[in-house]
Formats: structure tokens, sequence, C-alpha cells
């Protein structure tokens, strides 16, 4: 009895210790999201894909894909600017754990097993400028497609950020109906090559 009482605290005292450093993480991204409106011009996005995808003619399509140039390019310029203003922070601050779950002050005591949330904002933003900028590579609707994966891939980071790998994993599939594996192979090749090499990295400051 005394065995399983003491396990019910342990366990209660970690999911205390997690939710706070959850919420440390969520206020901290939140204080640099307060001045962007990042959230809704990428729901404007993501919502316009979606529905020039839907349409039949292909006329259309490009035309309704190119009323979102200036979004676009909002949005990239946006992130390039959370990227810049997160520099600002520590890097214990800024580390993020590279297991599925959630060790609070993972960064602290586990530097090998944790990598730079602010290095991956810098990756996210040129990945973005570097599809915005692509008019003449592919066309409007093969850049849609990448621009969505882009955004999922930004979004999935900075869930993966404030909670876990396990639930970034989770609402990309919920919200999306895609697969990290799937986002990832879907980006452009200057993010995917970044970002490898980012997850490859080991942890040490």
């Amino acid at each position: 009895m005394e065995i399983t009482l003491t396990l019910l605290m342990v366990v209660a005292a970690w999911q205390v210790l997690r939710m706070r450093y959850q919420r440390m993480r969520i206020a901290l991204l939140g204080r640099h999201l307060a001045n962007l409106q990042l959230e809704r011009h990428m729901e404007t996005l993501t919502q316009g894909y979606t529905r020039a995808i839907q349409e039949k003619d292909g006329t259309r399509q490009v035309q309704v894909l190119q009323n979102f140039a200036q979004t676009e390019s909002t949005v990239a310029a946006q992130v390039k600017s959370l990227a810049d203003a997160m520099q600002k922070e520590s890097a214990l601050a800024a580390g993020m754990g590279t297991l599925p779950f959630c060790v609070p002050y993972a960064e602290r005591f586990l530097p090998a097993l944790t990598r730079d949330f602010r290095k991956l904002l810098h990756i996210h933003a040129a990945g973005l400028r570097d599809v915005v900028n692509s008019e003449n590579r592919w066309d409007a609707k093969t850049r849609a497609y990448h621009l969505s994966a882009e955004l999922y891939l930004f979004q999935h980071s900075c869930h993966w950020f404030c909670k876990s790998r396990a639930v970034a994993d989770a609402r990309l599939k919920l919200r999306h109906q895609v697969s990290h594996r799937k986002v990832l192979g879907s980006v452009s090749a200057v993010t995917r090559s970044a970002y490898l090499q980012w997850l490859r990295e080991d942890g040490e400051r």
C-alpha cells in the first residue's frame, strides 16, 4: 500500500512539474508571437490552398492561388522576425528534447538529448523564403503544395517546442491528416536538408 501511494505521489508530482514546464514554454513562445499575426495568416493560406485545389478549372485555380502572394510573403517575413526575436533567448530557454515525450528541463540535465529551437526557426524562415521566391521553379499548384508542407512543419516544430514531439506528431495527424514523415518529404530540399542536419546534431552547449 505504501509503495502504491508513493508511486502515485511521484506520478502526480511529475505531472505538475511537466504542466508547469510546458506552460512556461507556451508563454515564452507566446510573448514572441504576440505582435505577429502568424496564426491568422497561416490559416488564410492553408484554407485558401484547399479551396484552390478544389477548383476544377485550371485557369481559375491559378488565379485563386495568385491571390495569396502577399500573404505568403508576409508569413515568410514574420517567421523570419520570430526567428530573429527568439535568437535573444538563451540556449537553455531554447532547448527542446528529442525524446518523444516531455522531459522537463532536459536541456539542463540531458543536453545531448536536446536541440536548439532558435536554429530550427532559422531553418524554417530560410525554407519558407526559398519557396515563396520560387515562382519560376514550380507551377502555382506545386508551389502551393510545398508551401503547405513548409507551414505544417513549422507548426509541428512550435508544438514540439511547447509540448513534446509525440504531441506535435499527433496534432499534425489530427489537424491535417498527414504524418511528419510525409510533411518532411514534401518540403523544399533546402528545408529538408537543413532540418535533417539539425536533427543529427548533438545537443551539447
